[in-house]
């Protein structure tokens, strides 16, 4: 008999470049601009990252300034004021600061996001009986006519439907009814009811060109990837992408992470070396560094993960790339708190960084204060940074 022989492995089954998590970190890093700081444009860089989450109006400004320089805040205010740039319900449904060419892009195809999420909701039970298309209909003509809070709109919609709930006619037109948040709630240092109107009324006719899950893909690649088929799902809130990603497989370069998971990434996107080393940055409420992926070991080390979720806001920083910990501003006090031992260099950077942000953040004619407090795993009082640091300019 002749030599037994085995078939080669088809390309699919061949074993592919293993990525480890410390290089998924770099590589997140990099692609999110906090490897090192970028001098890019506010609307530029909003669209590379693809949004920045924006539940916290004031969020996306921390956002940009840990990752450009230089970065005017007053620079991003104008882009909104000037409906350049909108705050809507995008990506899992959550509201999102985005272009506004980016908002006709992105929001047709979130709508499925966005109904998922009122279907599963106690509030779609309500509307029973509701029709909805003229429920949206008329939610539109108010909505353009005179921007509304959300319980504004529902005491309207009321006075046609007095029998259902205005809470859940609200809701439903926020989820279903392409609408944005306008100023002057988002602006930098004011405040505002959120309130809402239609996209088409603040914005006018918006360019759907490059609307297709295959664009948002390779996007969200570009900012957060290399990346499993589970992390984009999770990212989008979108489900069913496999045969879309599927079609596109020849096209994107293919790894491996440390448990033999497939990861899928642009052709051209940064790996940088694993040993790079990562500046300490302060991350807002909710940053898409955080919640991009299905697997966040690659940013957040497991045995904090739930340090970090007990902050409502998940306000974190990084030190050597990883959550060491939480943050939050009372005042003009900037408290943070580490979730592991910081050896000396990483204490002083992180101090440096801390003050940095601290004159960010508080008005012009206040002194910001730093508390560098104790973490569970060190004895002694807690260490504060000197009172009254030197103000940079931003």
């Amino acid at each position: 008999m002749g030599k037994r022989t085995r078939n080669a492995p088809s390309p699919s089954r061949r074993r592919r470049h293993v990525l480890s998590c410390r290089g998924l970190n770099r590589a997140l890093l990099a692609r999110q601009m906090l490897l090192s700081r970028h001098p890019r444009g506010v609307a530029e860089a909003v669209e590379q990252l693809v949004g920045l989450q924006a539940q916290e109006p004031q969020a996306p400004y921390l956002g940009l300034w840990s990752r450009l320089d230089p970065f005017a805040p007053r620079e991003l205010s104008e882009l909104i004021a000037s409906r350049r740039a909108v705050r809507g319900g995008l990506m899992r449904a959550t509201i999102h600061l985005v272009t506004a060419r980016d908002w006709g892009r992105l929001r047709p195809l979130m709508s499925p996001v966005l109904a998922r999420n009122f279907a599963s909701s106690p509030f779609s039970k309500q509307l029973a009986g509701v029709d909805v298309d003229q429920l949206l209909a008329i939610a539109r003509r108010l909505l353009a006519e005179q921007p509304s809070t959300r319980a504004e709109a529902g005491s309207l919609l009321a006075e046609r439907w007095p029998e259902v709930d205005p809470t859940s006619l609200a809701y439903a037109v926020s989820c279903l009814e392409p609408i944005v948040q306008i100023p002057p709630r988002g602006l930098w240092r004011q405040s505002g009811q959120a309130r809402w109107t239609t996209a088409k009324a603040w914005l006018g006719h918006q360019d759907n060109r490059d609307t297709s899950p295959e664009h948002l893909i390779l996007r969200y690649l570009a900012a957060s990837g290399p990346a499993t088929v589970q992390d984009i799902q999770t990212w989008s809130g979108l489900t069913g992408l496999r045969p879309v990603i599927d079609e596109q497989r020849d096209k994107l370069r293919r790894f491996e992470d440390g448990h033999g998971r497939a990861l899928l990434d642009i052709p051209d996107g940064p790996l940088p070396d694993p040993d790079t080393p990562a500046p300490p940055r302060f991350l807002p409420p909710f940053d898409n560094a955080i919640l991009a992926h299905a697997d966040r070991t690659r940013i957040i080390p497991p045995e904090h993960r739930q340090a970090i979720s007990n902050d409502r806001l998940m306000r974190t920083f990084l030190l050597d790339g990883y959550v060491a910990g939480n943050w939050q501003l009372d005042g003009t006090t900037l408290h943070i708190h580490p979730i592991r031992p910081l050896p000396d260099a990483e204490r002083q950077a992180l101090e440096e960084e801390a003050i940095r942000l601290a004159a960010f953040l508080t008005p012009d004619n206040a002194e910001p204060d730093v508390h560098l407090h104790p973490t569970s795993d060190t004895a002694g009082a807690r260490t504060a940074v000197p009172r009254h640091p030197r103000r940079r300019s931003v």
